[in-house]
């Protein structure tokens, strides 16, 4: 069979085999972080938050229709979208190796023929399926997020140069140039991965050009590609933008036209300029200028799809992030401004003092009729400095994290010696070869391991050395996918190959491998820990890696050949090869991939939501208990009478506007500030300046104060500005038990609970939009509609009204109830029939109890908090008085929730609702639950007993004390209830492990 037709077929086969791997395995609905967003987005065409992503959602949108109306289905179709783009990429793949490989094996221009074809097949699939099984990819290739159909532009690029380079001096070659540049403008309205390409691009381009290379030649290409890179990036993708901005600030406010005229002139001007240039580039025949306008002009096209993002913000969609509805905020929203850039080049240690402040650029606003100056960028000069700043965070809890990783002392001052040992030992090994061996050495657990180098969790591992003394946890959990460095000494063994046989390709292939990996973590520069890990920003890096995978058969092959016959070779090399790379990572991978039993982030936004009660408040904070409420109410309707507030953009006036307009079914919030009171650069920050006033101040005295305009309200500064302040933080809002009745908030039968005031302590030290809108709500919701919070949000950003939050499931509902200070401290407050009735009868549970796969989320972060809701829930029905109530509460947990332990912590909720259990007489229930916690715990003891015997500094000091500590708990619940059949063996258990850690326990 030719050649072309083996390489087409083969191709779509891998596709085949992808695409069936991530159907099968695809989440069936919304999955957790940003998929909520993207999928509610696509649905509605909204827009989604910076830099923005109008292709992925237009591509999304076609998806959804499959859906056909049914809209619990929708996520299904547009996981599917990521399943299919991430299949086509493996195909791309395929072909990509294939012309590397012929490369290897034949002359330019020649067909490979007999067993070089073989070979050139045999290398594609191992190198495609290799990839398709890689952890990190497959991960993406099977929820609604961006990184899929970005793989899918950096393959289809890199393929086309390589198209371009067999057939550069055929008439016509260039179109697939064109073919690139219209991709990279596409890609950017999906995610801009794509641009860092164009170096690596740019060297096969150089090499295909030259007659003859050079060092001084190969350096000139590499910087003419960086440069592209920048001109693409910042040029068009952010100056074009830029100055059709101040072309709009001209002719609006110089020249008195309406909002927009200036960005429409200006759009002509640049088609015009195109237009022109194309015609004299034709008319004086100079195809140099011809072919770099065509590509510009292919890129601004591709570019186009961003018009989606100001129609739409026009449109008032109910998800409008930024509101980018004229060219500066555009802006602002494409340069992400929102996120404060890190240094790169030069700037602070974490200790540095700010001993000046500059001033930049000017800031305009969207006024009634014309632009607004709000005010002038500022950037602080500090007193300390040094080149390629990377402990250069003084954020939140950054300092801390930097003292601990470089082990500093208290009051050292880091030193340049201490900044690179950061960036060598945590952003480039933690939060990068880490990842990278994950997916082609093999990996402990999927649970977060950004803090520590030597614990288990987030670790990698080959397999071949701990597998005996890992415990049970680990090992018998589906996320345990040990690859033994297989994949690894494969690609290995390829990239040795191939810079030994063709040093310009393989170059080319490690310029990819660097852009996508390590030049994003130098780019990037993550100060800290991240709210997750990050391994799915390197999926590029990990693509050019299974090229050498592939390329890696034949360099097997051509060692084997020198001992056997050359086909026997081929045949043998690519049967190991296949064996110990897609076939080994298939087997490894699947079950901590296969997510088609999974509903957890769809059944807890429901749950979120149906704690609520009618036409509720809901305060959000963090992505996941944000992004799949947002979907389940615009994509399924679910509860859209309940307004979600996100407090993590409640500080914005875009955000505070939206507030105040009917969405869905919520009515407006009750928010009385107009717009000109929090507009951007007005009360953006106010102070705590404490005026000495002795007693709590009632809540709308110190709203009106706040928001006054009057000169008295405000502070003056040296500089001659005016400002609000906050005068006290002790808060009290009069409570008025006829309308605490009225609405529903407490029963009547409650009202000599109800406090005459609540009273309380703001512990912040200023105040933002965010708590301004929220004092504006409180002031004048009067009892009308219900407030809650999820319990992710810190005690700042919900003003400090911890003490008035009442548990009614998954969310917490302020209640003007009198405190109980004695208690609050330890006790989760719950309204507890409320609470009840939820859990038992309308809360669902993701199939948390049969699914065969539950992601880190599920299992680190919801799951405890779901033991502790039937934990806490139980406890105060006994308290209550409501005994029968508990047992059924208890037995409910039992009957949805699996066995699992992602950290010690958990086995201290289980052991609490065995102790409840105990207390309710059931001891059966308690027995099951004993058991499971003393296995796990002695399981932990005894691979930290082993660890104690060879390298005492790998002992997890926490878990050693805390496992003991619950021994001992458990062992006195046994001699208490003498019915309980683990009795004697607790007590054996702690006796063994109070002498093994006899030494580590006084510690």
């Amino acid at each position: 069979m030719h050649y072309n037709r083996i390489n087409n077929l083969l191709g779509w086969a891998c596709f085949a085999i992808a695409a069936t791997t991530y159907i099968l395995t695809l989440e069936p609905s919304v999955s957790f972080w940003d998929c909520g967003e993207f999928i509610s987005c696509a649905f509605r065409l909204q827009v989604s938050h910076q830099p923005g992503y109008p292709l992925f959602a237009m591509i999304g949108k076609a998806f959804s229709l499959l859906s056909m109306g049914n809209n619990a289905k929708v996520p299904y179709f547009t996981n599917m979208a990521s399943a299919l783009a991430s299949a086509a990429t493996v195909m791309f793949l395929f072909w990509t190796i294939t012309a590397l490989a012929r490369k290897l094996l034949v002359k330019r221009g020649e067909i490979p023929t007999g067993n070089n074809q073989l070979l050139v097949m045999c290398a594609g699939v191992v190198g495609a399926l290799a990839f398709t099984f890689t952890d990190t990819f497959w991960y993406s290739a099977v929820e609604t997020i961006v990184f899929a159909q970005a793989a899918l532009c950096v393959s289809v690029v890199f393929w086309a140069i390589l198209k371009w380079e067999a057939r550069a001096d055929e008439p016509g070659a260039d179109r697939y140039l064109v073919l690139i540049a219209y991709v990279m403008g596409l890609s950017i309205g999906i995610h801009l991965l794509n641009l860092l390409t164009i170096p690596a691009l740019t060297m096969v381009y150089y090499f295909r050009r030259s007659s003859q290379t050079s060092i001084k030649g190969t350096l000139i290409a590499l910087f003419t590609g960086v440069a592209l890179l920048a001109l693409v990036q910042f040029g068009i993708i952010q100056y074009t933008v830029k100055i059709a901005a101040y072309f709009d600030l001209f002719f609006v406010n110089s020249l008195r036209m309406g909002f927009g005229s200036g960005v429409f002139v200006f759009l002509i001007t640049l088609i015009s300029l195109l237009v022109t240039g194309l015609f004299y580039s034709i008319r004086k025949n100079k195809p140099a200028l011809n072919l770099a306008l065509v590509c510009l002009t292919f890129i601004y096209l591709g570019y186009g799809s961003f018009a989606m993002i100001p129609i739409r913000a026009h449109a008032g969609t109910n998800l409008n992030n930024s509101h980018p509805d004229n060219a500066f905020k555009l802006q602002s929203y494409l340069n992400r401004e929102q996120y404060i850039a890190p240094p790169l080049v030069y700037g602070p240690y974490f200790d540095s003092q700010a001993i000046e402040q500059k001033e930049g650029a000017t800031i305009y606003r969207k006024g009634k009729t014309q632009y607004e100056v709000v005010g002038k960028k500022q950037s602080l000069v500090y007193d300390r400095n040094t080149i390629l700043p990377r402990i250069y965070s003084s954020n939140d809890n950054d300092p801390q994290f930097y003292k601990q990783w470089l082990r500093l002392g208290e009051g050292q001052s880091p030193n340049f010696s201490d900044n690179l040992k950061f960036m060598f030992s945590w952003q480039l090994y933690q939060m990068y070869f880490r990842y990278f061996l994950w997916n082609f050495v093999g990996r402990y657990n999927d649970q977060d391991g950004q803090a520590s180098t030597a614990d288990l969790d987030g670790n990698w591992t080959s397999g071949w050395f701990d597998g005996k003394h890992l415990p049970k946890s680990i090992t018998q959990n589906v996320t345990y996918t040990p690859l033994y460095a297989l994949p690894l000494i494969i690609g290995l063994f390829g990239m040795f190959y191939h810079f030994k046989r063709s040093k310009n390709d393989a170059s080319v292939i490690a310029l990819l491998y660097f852009f996508m990996g390590i030049a994003i973590v130098l780019y990037v520069n993550q100060p800290s820990i991240q709210p997750r890990e990050r391994d799915y920003s390197y999926v590029g890096s990990f693509y050019a890696f299974a090229i050498w995978i592939g390329l890696g058969v034949i360099g097997i092959v051509q060692f084997l050949k020198q001992k056997i016959n050359v086909r026997y070779a081929t045949l043998a090399a690519t049967g190991i090869c296949l064996l110990a790379a897609p076939v080994l990572m298939a087997t490894q991978e699947w079950s901590a991939h296969d997510r088609s039993t999974k509903t957890t982030a769809h059944d807890m936004a429901s749950n979120y939501l149906n704690s609520c009660a009618p036409n509720a408040i809901l305060f959000t904070y963090g992505d996941n208990d944000t992004y799949s409420l947002w979907y389940a109410q615009e994509v399924e309707g679910i509860r859209p009478d309940v307004r979600l507030v996100n407090l993590s953009l409640f500080g914005t006036d875009w955000y505070i506007r939206q507030m105040k307009k009917q969405m869905n079914k919520s009515a407006p919030l009750p928010i009385t500030m107009n717009n000109d009171k929090f507009k951007d650069g007005v009360r953006d920050y106010l102070t705590f300046q404490d005026a000495k006033i002795p007693d709590s101040v009632e809540l709308k005295e110190i709203f009106d104060f706040i928001t006054s305009d009057d000169s008295a309200a405000k502070l003056q500064y040296e500089n001659g500005t005016t400002s609000n302040y906050l005068p006290t933080k002790n808060f009290k809002l009069s409570i008025n038990a006829d309308e605490v009745i009225k609405s529903a908030t407490v029963p009547a039968g409650q009202r000599n609970q109800i406090a005459s005031a609540m009273e309380w302590k703001f512990p912040g030290n200023f105040l933002t939009k965010d708590h301004l809108a929220m004092i504006d709500i409180l002031v004048h919701n009067h009892w009308k509609r219900p407030v809650y919070f999820t319990n992710s949000a810190p005690d700042e950003s919900i003003l400090g009204l911890r003490p008035y939050l009442y548990n009614e499931g998954f969310a917490y509902r302020l209640l003007p109830l009198k405190r109980d200070t004695a208690t609050e401290q330890y006790k989760d407050k719950t309204n507890t029939m409320v609470m009840y009735n939820n859990v038992m009868n309308k809360f669902k549970w993701g199939n948390m109890k049969h699914a065969r796969y539950l992601d880190q989320q599920s299992t680190a972060l919801f799951y405890p908090f779901i033991a502790t809701t039937f934990m806490n829930l139980s406890q105060n029905l006994v308290n209550e008085g409501r005994p029968e109530l508990a047992v059924k509460a208890l037995h409910k947990y039992d009957q949805v929730m699996p066995d699992l332990y992602p950290y010690m912590n958990v086995a201290a909720r289980k052991f609490y609702i065995a102790d409840t259990a105990c207390y309710l007489k059931d001891f059966k229930l308690a027995n099951k639950i004993l058991t499971s916690v003393d296995s796990y715990i002695k399981d932990i003891l005894d691979y930290n007993y082993h660890q104690l015997k060879q390298d005492a500094d790998t002992v997890n000091l926490h878990d050693v004390q805390m496992g003991v500590s619950l021994l001992n708990e458990m062992a006195m619940l046994g001699n208490k209830h003498k019915q309980l059949a683990v009795n004697n063996r607790l007590q054996k258990h702690l006796t063994e492990y109070q002498n093994k850690f006899a030494a580590l326990m006084q510690q």
